[in-house]
């Protein structure tokens, strides 16, 4: 009989989370400055001939589910799929991390916290070689609530890294190992909720 009684309470409390899921779909610009403490030279240089940082600019598309509430904080996932582009060079991001939100001031402002990692593919401006490999960031921002679907991303910053093509990556007898890159990026848009 008493396990009847917390059979009930459980479903009762999965069904109060559940109610109060959160969903969100966004499709924002973004700018990202990719730089690098080494040059790289030759036809595998990511960031272009002896240049160590360039601004990258496309866009994000993603979308989040916050399935956990406990008072004025909320826990979910994310996932985000980028696609960047400079000097013909192009920077394309997968990530999957955990998402932390709120609402510790009035209700139209909620700031939230991502940690991702996924996977990267980018392309040198002077090759069609394509290298693939791992990388992870942190972005932290502020959505608006402007009407009861649509909320306004008023910023998004993030830092991350990656390990780029380069000589060294590729394998063309580059000299110098090329460390991984600093990403750094800013967006700002709209944000569709369910």
């Amino acid at each position: 009989m008493k396990l009847r009684y917390l059979a009930t309470v459980v479903v009762l409390a999965l069904t109060t989370v559940a109610a109060h899921a959160q969903a969100g779909v966004y499709l924002n610009p973004v700018a990202i400055r990719v730089s690098n403490t080494i040059a790289d030279t030759g036809p595998f240089a990511f960031l272009g001939e002896k240049s160590t940082s360039q601004v990258f600019y496309g866009y994000t598309l993603g979308g989040y589910y916050d399935f956990f509430h406990s008072g004025k904080l909320a826990t979910g996932f994310e996932t985000r799929y980028s696609d960047l582009h400079a000097n013909n060079a192009m920077l394309r991001n997968f990530l999957v991390g955990l998402r932390v939100s709120g609402t510790p001031f009035a209700r139209p402002i909620k700031p939230y916290l991502l940690a991702a990692v996924g996977d990267a593919t980018t392309k040198a401006p002077q090759s069609t070689v394509h290298t693939s490999k791992a990388s992870y960031a942190i972005y932290g921002g502020v959505d608006y609530k402007m009407a009861r679907h649509v909320d306004l991303r008023v910023f998004e910053l993030g830092y991350g890294s990656l390990t780029t093509v380069s000589s060294a990556t590729v394998g063309a007898g580059g000299n110098v190992a090329i460390p991984s890159s600093t990403l750094i990026s800013f967006s700002s848009g709209l944000v569709f909720t369910f």
